[in-house]
């Protein structure tokens, strides 16, 4: 089972949210999924980014890949 982090798209067209969440990578995009662990909203100014750190290291501890983008957050965030 490979496990990644990534982004998983909510909100209204043209009006996206986006929730950091751990699924299995064979599941669809706004599929199912292991667990929530933070949200994105990126049509706020300033862009809000909140991700709990404990969660993400405790699934990167045990093997979960996050995707490029999702990489960039947690390094912004200063979790990575």
């Amino acid at each position: 089972m490979a496990v990644k982090i990534r982004l998983r798209r909510m909100g209204a067209k043209k009006a996206p949210f986006y929730r950091v969440v751990v699924a299995d990578s064979r599941f669809p995009r706004d599929g199912r999924f292991i667990e929530e662990i933070g949200y994105y909203d990126p049509t706020k100014d300033p862009v809000v980014v909140k991700i709990d750190g404990e969660k993400a290291k405790k699934w990167i501890a045990t093997g979960a890949q996050p995707t490029d983008t999702v990489r960039a957050l947690l390094k912004k965030s200063e979790i990575l």
